[in-house]
């Protein structure tokens, strides 16, 4: 072989060899295209299941909220249908000719059947008299004077307050107790007096 033929071999075999790696990247981007391909099918198949679900569930939560409101009124009514079935049985028995004293002793039972109904549902009274006044659970109505008592402390109450929980559903409506700041601190007057007093009682002495 002349030199020439040779050297036109060896020219030619670097160019084929650099043909087959251009081939093998090639092939290598296809397969990481389709694996792109399958991963963003998955996800916009994963965000359509999302999108459904979502919707299912802006369907379905009213409906279980107007549901629950139903339910528990249901209940709430359903405990005081008793309560009414006393009050109208003691009417009945007012227009018998029940004594009064019968008649009002059958009233003390409806309004004490009346708070166990609340009590089941969560409602207590709030205890106004002989506490100390909370603006947050009580309203002052009125203002009285009793030295007997501690200052700001409730003496009456005038319309029961009743709480749910930590939640105050109405204020009592109280009188509180309010003692002049004159009586909480002694006068400036009877100091001087008893510095005077006692001046006195020294210059007899003498």
């Amino acid at each position: 072989m002349s030199d020439e033929a040779k050297k036109r071999s060896n020219e030619q075999e670097p160019q084929s060899q650099s043909v087959q790696p251009s081939a093998e990247t090639g092939e290598g981007h296809a397969q990481e295209i389709d694996a792109l391909r399958k991963e963003k099918d998955e996800l916009f198949a994963k965000f359509q299941r999302i999108c459904a679900d979502y919707a299912n569930f802006q369907k379905r939560v009213p409906k279980q909220i107007s549901d629950s409101v139903t339910y528990e009124k249901e209940r709430l009514l359903k405990s005081l249908l008793p309560v009414l079935d006393n009050f109208e049985r003691t009417l009945k028995a007012e227009a018998a000719g029940q004594s009064l004293e019968a008649f009002i002793k059958g009233v003390e039972i409806i309004r004490s059947q009346m708070l166990g109904v609340l009590k089941s549902h969560g409602v207590e009274p709030i205890p106004a008299v002989g506490e100390k006044f909370d603006p947050e659970r009580h309203e002052a109505m009125l203002r009285k004077h009793d030295p007997d008592r501690a200052d700001e402390v409730v003496l009456e109450e005038y319309q029961t307050g009743y709480r749910l929980g930590d939640r105050i559903l109405r204020p009592s409506r109280v009188a509180v107790n309010k003692i002049p700041q004159e009586m909480n601190k002694p006068s400036c007057d009877q100091g001087t007096e008893a510095t005077q007093d006692d001046s006195g009682q020294e210059g007899n002495g003498e």
